[in-house]
């Protein structure tokens, strides 16, 4: 297993919309092991394959992996759609891809969500809270839409101002 390297806004990659999957063979899983480690590592809760610069609809989320207790529940999906939406809540965000900002976001409160597992069977699930909020926001990434979409353009583009110029100091 590997820790890929992570993209981070104002990067191109990260705007795009991811293809799909056509099926889920060992080059998916290792990419999928590969980002979950990736994941852990960093720390987060959720990693989509365009953050690791593979323009792929993969994610993976393990919202069990917070607090003191770190237990690994592993989630993995392969070409996620959203099926159902319900309800509304506002929670602060993060993101791996934009270092250092969180901003509250206003997401569907429960959603239920269909893609491939690790097997490449199809599966659905249902998620409240943080997994829910982790689902849209792991999904939207490989729309091409950042977390920082969701926020006033005065926000948006004093974050993308601050990370262009982390960027060129690092340069």
């Amino acid at each position: 297993m590997a820790i890929l390297p992570l993209l981070t806004a104002p990067d191109k990659r990260l705007k795009k919309v991811a293809r799909p999957v056509e099926r889920v063979d060992d080059a998916i899983r290792r990419l999928m092991d590969d980002m979950l480690d990736t994941m852990y590592r960093a720390p987060g809760v959720g990693l989509a394959a365009p953050q690791v610069g593979v323009s792929r609809r993969v994610i993976v989320a393990d919202v069990a992996y917070v607090g003191e207790e770190k237990r690994h529940e592993p989630i993995f999906l392969a070409n996620p759609e959203i099926l159902e939406r319900e309800g509304e809540l506002v929670w602060e965000e993060g993101c791996l891809s934009v270092p250092e900002t969180q901003g509250e976001v206003t997401r569907s409160a429960r959603v239920t969500v269909r893609g491939l597992n690790r097997e490449g069977v199809e599966t659905t699930l249902t998620g409240e809270g943080l997994l829910a909020v982790c689902l849209q926001h792991e999904i939207d990434h490989l729309n091409g839409v950042l977390f920082i979409d969701h926020l006033s353009r005065l926000k948006r583009d004093m974050i993308l101002k601050r990370l262009k110029k982390l960027k060129e100091d690092e340069n």
